[in-house]
């Protein structure tokens, strides 16, 4: 029984000639598949009752299941997906009022093997990477579920996507040929893996390099993140640089601030002399406490003062909108592990 979901036409196309159909028929499964978000193969009704039925008999729409879903007071979603081999993945849907962008923010592995201080995925360690398919099911249970088009996709989940840069670059591939969405709407985010980072900037893809970086120098850095010690600072500003000389494009640089710890004066001052000659712009992340650790979120007068400072320097900063804190669906709280035993809360 094959899986229509994460399948190109052409695979498509490899099935209905197996059930002497036209390419026709392939284009339409195709459309119901990405564009409309079907659930079954029965929803398909441009379609024959006869030729659904042969096709019922060879294929499904899906095999994933919603474990728990949960929806924020903010309205974001947060979903615990099951694959059939039994491990689980979280994936969000962020809704903001003014926007007509629905952002779903997918995981790239089954938990992580960086292993972030701050961040509760990694206390899992990591189990295994999704393939390109698993990936993409994460949007099309969204859309199926919610019956909502999602505009953007940003590699932000569980896992690290540049451990895992084959699947994550056919996925991206598919999100834009197959679902539609514009390359410069799809967002990966890494911790600084420079080889994959060279990579990308040789790919000269039209989609947004986001660092994680969250740390001034590289002794804060190497607290907060292990794989400072494999690729320090000073090698990621070489591949950062590489990536924008060879792109033309503008890096995102991703910094979580934490009180006490690199949020201050000084670090403000430090962080823009780091990316001075790098062409980005800067999202400020405040921190989201997980059960793991004791760091605090900063006061809003320090973040807007470490914000102000940045912004002196020339660089365009934002604050990231929180968004699902009250579900654990925010920066560095998804876990991927079943905590409840409902199949939905709200």
């Amino acid at each position: 029984m094959k899986t229509l979901s994460g399948l190109t036409q052409a695979e498509i196309e490899q099935i209905t000639d197996e059930l002497n159909a036209s390419k026709f028929r392939a284009r339409q499964i195709h459309n119901w598949i990405y564009l409309k978000s079907v659930s079954s193969i029965d929803e398909m009704t441009d379609l024959s009752v006869k030729f659904r039925e042969e096709l019922k008999q060879v294929a499904k729409v899906s095999d994933v299941k919603i474990k728990v879903k949960q929806v924020s007071s903010d309205g974001t979603l947060k979903y615990l997906l099951e694959y059939p081999d039994g491990e689980c993945v979280e994936t969000v849907l962020m809704r903001f009022d003014n926007r007509a962008n629905l952002t779903a923010c997918v995981s790239s592995q089954v938990g992580c093997a960086v292993n972030c201080s701050f961040c509760a995925t990694g206390k899992r360690g990591f189990i295994r990477n999704l393939t390109y398919k698993e990936i993409i099911e994460q949007v099309l249970t969204i859309q199926r579920d919610t019956g909502l088009k999602v505009t953007n996709v940003v590699f932000m989940g569980q896992g690290e996507p540049l451990l895992n840069t084959d699947n994550v670059l056919n996925a991206m591939k598919i999100f834009n040929e197959d679902f539609q969405i514009g390359a410069r709407r799809l967002t990966v985010s890494t911790s600084g893996i420079v080889p994959q980072i060279n990579r990308l900037a040789d790919l000269d893809m039209q989609s947004t390099l986001a660092i994680s970086l969250h740390a001034p120098n590289h002794e804060i850095r190497r607290k907060l993140m292990q794989i400072e010690n494999k690729y320090p600072m000073d090698e990621l500003k070489k591949a950062m640089l590489n990536y924008v000389n060879k792109t033309g494009r503008r890096i995102t640089i991703e910094y979580l601030l934490i009180s006490g710890l690199n949020d201050t004066v000084e670090s403000a001052k430090e962080l823009a002399y780091y990316l001075n000659d790098i062409k980005c712009n800067i999202n400020l992340i405040p921190y989201n406490s997980t059960e793991k650790n004791d760091y605090k979120k900063p006061s809003n007068n320090a973040i807007m003062k470490f914000k102000y400072l940045l912004e002196h320097s020339g660089k365009k900063v934002t604050v990231r909108l929180e968004r699902g804190a009250d579900i654990d669906a925010a920066c560095g709280q998804l876990r991927g592990k079943v905590t409840q035993t409902s199949s939905e809360q709200s």
